[in-house]
């Protein structure tokens, strides 16, 4: 498993391989003390030689100038269930090299960890308690990654603030002169390079290599982004600063995240990989009774298309500590009022929805954006119209929950001054589980949504709701990087361009052929499918937007894109008239014992195939892009010799995500593992079975 050797006086290797021998990782030290590493897919180049190291802000690089001190290997195999997932146990087996290097010149120590698995390499540096090395300030990681050729990759604009931007595929040579066009408008961002991009960075190589570069366990650190040299194809880790311009300050002992490169030959493999959560520790929870995966609906999507408003009044400059809203005239159009919000908790009720989102429910909405608020909301004043208790009694007497709502607009630390008080209050009227949000620009000014601070922040916030046994859903935070396997009470974020954004303008037709394959990598998504009413002037005329997916295609979102937290996210009254298309989101499960991908490709279609926890019901998702396609899937998945009774929801034969998309046809045929389907996708299409065994 371990080669080593001198070659001459110029390097120092070593070699250590996947279990199943098909990945080969060489870590050498090249002339000056260089630390380098590559990694091969059998026998096919994924990274060339490549630098590691950091730079730091005061003394000697911690980049060159190394010997390797010792090195040890150590093979690791265990199998571990999670609290909620894809599947119901995971199989963590790698292989690891740990190399010490010394700094002649300052003794310093930096060990750098190798995890070889089937489907990828994971690496952190560790820097040990040291007298040379307490506390330093980060200047610029300087982790490489150099690629094998001009790959095709799906990229994000590189940004500290944001990453609600439309996928771009390209190759990467081709990103230099993309990017002023990728970069869209958002309520807070900051780019940093015309050749800087996100992670979870997928990448397909000429000769077919499907590679995934993210990051895993991100904790006291920046966000990693990467930097394109675009003349050798070599990308490097840019960390996101501070307001100073730092880019983390670290004492030892301490890590680094992970950096997670996920390989295979087939597109299958990246969305079925475990690595990232892998690579994360066991749960820090001894009780985790109280964390449930939840289907929901909610007061959200009404305010989104500009049906209904956040906000009770039309008043401005409000100063919430000398407001009186009983003296202010409602705007008639607040949506989250203790009547109609009756009204979404009946519907949960009546078709077994676990929750109801309720958002615009405390005071300040009337200028929460754009004014650089500090004290901007308490979280735990409603508004005249909506009565907590009532709700509180009205919701446990359908068995339903409210899921409360925490909108920071960016003040983090006037959230922090709040927070027990608003967990505590949650926790007194009944709410299991909190959606918070980042919109705008950063409070402390200057501080940036992925930089360490926010990240500290972000943990923070979910260690304090375990101590309330609150679940929490985090929209515009940072990107998931496996921290759920640690804190499961993290039940869902965003992170990326959900559905929302099909009221501002849509998202392209091939969004979901590839969101599974960037940002759900690190975690699940609350990306909020279900949206039947796809032309966005039927709730508001103003509002020209459409919806870039056929009604099917909405179904298939909800084993798609996978989450322990889905919500159906268009309004009861549209549900109402479409109730044989709503049967699958009834029936539809959000955990699973579980998962196949049966076909996929990234950008142009994914099939997956999903056992429910604790049942025999299996739930089969399509997606595909604006071209259409058919669909031609084996069902060896099902148990051998049992029948099954499957309800197929497809696009019409005349549907069109943009002409047609309400067109569906619902229909039952008998199968068993033997059977092969054959359906067609529409344009932005998809469909969706749910398969029940026959009694």
């Amino acid at each position: 498993m371990l080669c080593l050797s001198w070659l001459g006086q110029q390097a120092r290797a070593e070699e250590i391989k996947s279990p199943n021998r098909n990945l080969t990782l060489n870590f050498s030290l090249q002339a000056g003390g260089v630390p380098t590493y590559s990694l091969t897919y059998k026998g096919r180049a994924v990274i060339k030689l490549s630098h590691l190291g950091l730079e730091l802000k005061q003394g000697l690089a911690l980049t060159n100038g190394f010997a390797v001190t010792s090195s040890k290997t150590r093979a690791f195999d265990e199998t571990w269930t999670p609290v909620w997932g894809e599947v119901k146990n995971i199989r963590n087996h790698y292989n690891e090299l740990t190399v010490t290097l010394t700094q002649a010149a300052t003794k310093r120590v930096m060990l750098v960890h190798f995890r070889v698995f089937d489907d990828g390499l994971g690496f952190r540096y560790d820097f040990p308690k040291q007298p040379e090395l307490a506390y330093f300030v980060v200047k610029e990681e300087r982790t490489q990654f150099a690629l094998a050729g001009d790959h095709k990759a799906f990229w994000l604009p590189g940004d500290y603030d944001t990453q609600e931007y439309s996928t771009t595929t390209s190759k990467l040579s081709e990103v230099r002169g993309l990017m002023k066009t990728a970069v869209t408008d958002n309520a807070s961002q900051t780019t940093f390079s015309p050749t800087g991009v996100q992670t979870p960075l997928m990448l397909k190589s000429p000769d077919g290599l499907y590679i995934n570069l993210h990051e895993a366990a991100l904790i006291d650190y920046s966000t990693m982004s990467l930097e394109l040299d675009d003349k050798n194809m070599v990308l490097e880790s840019h960390l996101t600063p501070d307001a100073q311009g730092n880019k983390g300050y670290l004492q030892t002992p301490c890590l680094s995240p992970w950096r997670t490169i996920i390989v295979s030959d087939r597109a299958g493999d990246i969305l079925e990989s475990k690595l990232v959560l892998n690579l994360n520790e066991p749960t820090k929870y001894t009780d985790v009774s109280w964390i449930k995966p939840t289907k929901y609906v909610g007061v959200w999507w009404e305010m989104i298309t500009g049906k209904s408003t956040w906000s009770y009044t039309n008043a401005t400059n409000i100063k919430l500590d000398s407001t009186d809203y009983s003296k202010l005239k409602p705007n008639g159009t607040h949506g989250a009022n203790t009547a109609h919000v009756k009204e979404y908790i009946d519907f949960a009720a009546q078709h077994h929805l676990d929750a109801v989102l309720v958002e615009g429910w405390n005071t300040g909405w009337e200028d929460w954006f754009g004014q650089s608020k500090d004290y901007v909301f308490d979280f735990v004043t409603p508004y005249p119209d909506f009565d907590v208790q009532e709700l509180h009694r009205y919701a446990a007497s359908k068995d339903v929950k409210i899921i409360m709502h925490h909108e920071t607009s960016g003040s983090v630390r006037n959230y922090e001054r709040h927070l027990d008080k608003a967990y505590k209050f949650m926790a007194d009227n009944g709410y299991s589980a909190v959606k918070s949000g980042y919109v705008g620009n950063i409070l402390p000014r200057g501080e940036h949504h992925y930089g360490q601070w926010l990240n500290n922040h972000y943990l923070y916030t979910i260690t304090e709701a375990a101590k309330y046994k609150i679940m929490v859903n985090a929209h515009e935070a940072v990107r998931p990087t496996g921290l759920a396997r640690t804190y499961p009470n993290l039940i869902g974020n965003e992170a990326a361009r959900g559905t929302e954004y099909e009221s501002f303008g849509g998202n392209n037709a091939d969004h979901t052929t590839i969101l599974p394959f960037t940002r759900l990598i690190g975690g699940p998504m609350d990306y909020t499918p279900g949206i039947f009413q796809t032309k966005i002037s039927a709730y508001n005329p103003e509002n020209k937007s459409f919806v870039h997916s056929t009604l099917a295609r909405q179904l298939a979102l909800y084993v798609t894109m996978y989450s322990p937290l889905q919500m159906a996210a268009d309004l009861p009254e549209t549900y109402n008239k479409f109730l044989d298309a709503f049967q699958f989101i009834e029936d539809v499960a959000v955990d699973w014992d579980d998962s196949k991908v049966l076909e996929a490709e990234p950008g142009d279609y994914i099939t997956i195939a999903r056992k429910a926890k604790g049942k025999p019901n299996w739930f089969v998702g399509s997606t595909c892009d604006e071209q259409g396609r058919t669909s031609t899937i084996n069902l060896g998945f099902l148990d051998p010799g049992k029948k099954y009774v499957a309800t197929i929801y497809a696009d019409g034969k005349d549907a069109h995500y943009e002409k047609n998309p309400q067109a569906y046809a619902i229909r039952k045929v008998n199968v068993t593992s033997k059977t092969k389907l054959t359906q067609y996708c529409a344009p932005g299409g998809g469909y969706a079975i749910s398969l029940v065994p026959s009694r």
